[in-house]
């Protein structure tokens, strides 16, 4: 069984709003995550928020971890329920294959341009908790490295939206 996530911890430094509620085709961003991984994962999971629209965790082992915080929840909460693995994307993740998981089977594996995109083995808990804990530089690459993960390049790269004129792009673009 694989537990889907959603990494929507951030703080939107670069969008100057709360991005995960921005709207795109009448749906926030984070609905869209959520209904996406909804499509490949037994259940799916919002990290780093406390209200949305499926359950919520808070990030491990506190606030202000960035992804590696949102995924560490993620993969403690997958052990505990006896999920094989995490499917990860963050809020603003938009536009990845209808293959996604068959693309980064078997874990672990991420999307080469965006990390927080990937497949990750519940196991990978301990991992993750050494990481963060360590003085080693907390980044989803550095983990991804640290576990072996490969990297997957999708046949184009999915839409990452920062900032007000990344969402206006992808407003203009049906597709997404």
């Amino acid at each position: 069984m694989i537990l889907g996530a959603v990494l929507a911890g951030g703080l939107s430094t670069r969008f100057g709003s709360d991005k995960a509620l921005a709207e795109l085709h009448g749906h926030t961003l984070l609905a869209h995550a959520v209904d996406l991984l909804s499509g490949w994962c037994e259940h799916v999971v919002v990290v780093g928020r406390a209200m949305a629209p499926a359950p919520t965790l808070p990030d491990w082992p506190g606030p202000g971890g960035g992804p590696l915080g949102g995924l560490a929840a993620a993969l403690h909460h997958a052990c505990d329920e006896n999920y094989a693995a995490v499917l990860s994307c963050g809020v603003d993740s938009l536009g990845l294959p209808e293959d996604l998981p068959d693309l980064l089977s078997p874990p672990p594996s991420y999307v080469a341009s965006q990390p927080v995109i990937g497949l990750w083995p519940a196991a990978a808990a301990g991992a993750i908790e050494e990481l963060l804990f360590s003085t080693r530089k907390h980044s989803m690459l550095g983990f991804a490295d640290m576990i072996g993960a490969r990297p997957v390049k999708l046949p184009a790269d999915p839409a990452n939206i920062n900032t007000p004129a990344n969402l206006a792009a992808a407003e203009r673009r049906r597709g997404l």
